[in-house]
């Protein structure tokens, strides 16, 4: 007699979701795997570094002024003998802390902005398009330095007299008054960018099938955004933020370099720039150490930029 073959069991293979192919495409990017290894070591170094440094940042020594690097001061010293690692450390943290919350707000400003416009159309889509070039054709520079001068020294003087009248010593610290004057300014100049993105984006998404069925349903719009819209077009605003993120960093060192930004003796890697830049024919490390932080991490986001794209874009890719 002749065997009965066995019926054979097909294996239903479990459906890849978006976010593990992203994730898989990007582990197979070597330059975005290399920038995402830099940038989480550049947010652990954000968040524990300055636990870790063998100096505090604003400690002098005025016998170890400008001393080259060495073992005991990795990066050397400054003119006032600082310890030149311990500040680009803290200065990571003011650099990542500048950049989360500048991008933060400019993303939402420009996520509800963006999708206001694309999907109510006019007149909402004619006043906020118009509102975006506007602050668009305003150089971020300007826009920058006249908000530090007309209310930096206001807001100073304010702080001074609440002071005068409390002898609470919160209000002599100073180094708030730059971060809210450099977080304003930055959200105001970054927000129209994503808010074109997703304008865009929700554009092409309002006139899918799910949405017109979503309405026939009676839903209501601010639900169709909230549930449908906005998720659809997330995948382009996270290729965007992670590269805004390393544009703001480099923003805020731009302006602390020129004196508009962070202010000493808070590290910023502009100002420590901006002071290695007098003396670094004598004295190079003091301009090395902070722009070679800078750059690797202005790079490294880049490269993660990149590699986001790919990975969520896969046909733009080709």
């Amino acid at each position: 007699m002749s065997a009965i073959p066995l019926p054979t069991i097909e294996t239903v293979e479990e459906p890849v979701s978006l976010w593990r192919d992203a994730w898989y495409r990007l582990k197979r990017n070597k330059l975005a795997v290399f920038g995402l290894v830099i940038v989480v070591i550049l947010g652990f170094t954000a968040i524990f570094g300055p636990y870790l440094t063998p100096y505090d940042y604003l400690s002098q020594d005025l016998d170890a002024r400008n001393v080259l690097p060495s073992m005991s001061h990795l990066f050397g010293t400054d003119d006032l003998g600082r310890d030149v690692f311990s500040r680009v450390v803290f200065g990571t943290r003011t650099a990542f802390l500048v950049a989360v919350i500048v991008t933060f707000f400019a993303v939402v400003i420009g996520l509800t902005l963006g999708a206001v416009a694309g999907f109510f159309g006019n007149p909402f889509d004619r006043a906020i398009t118009w509102l975006t070039d506007v602050t668009m054709s305003v150089p971020n520079l300007l826009l920058v330095v006249v908000i530090n001068a007309s209310l930096k020294s206001p807001i100073s003087k304010w702080m001074e007299a609440r002071y005068l009248e409390t002898l609470n010593p919160f209000y002599r610290e100073t180094m708030w008054v730059d971060f809210a004057l450099v977080f304003g300014s930055m959200a105001l100049i970054s927000w129209p960018p994503y808010a074109r993105l997703v304008r865009a984006q929700v554009l092409s998404i309002r006139s899918r099938p799910y949405i017109t069925a979503a309405q026939a349903l009676g839903l209501s719009n601010w639900i169709i955004i909230k549930r449908y819209v906005i998720p659809n077009a997330l995948g382009p605003l996270i290729v965007s933020v992670s590269a805004g993120l390393g544009t703001a960093m480099v923003l805020e060192s731009a302006f602390s370099f020129l004196g508009v930004g962070v202010n000493p003796p808070t590290p910023s890697w502009g100002n420590m720039i901006s002071d290695g830049l007098r003396v670094w024919q004598h004295y190079p490390h003091l301009l090395a150490a902070p722009a070679a932080v800078l750059g690797l991490a202005s790079v490294a986001f880049s490269f993660l930029g990149d590699g986001l794209n790919d990975a969520l874009n896969p046909r733009g890719s080709k």
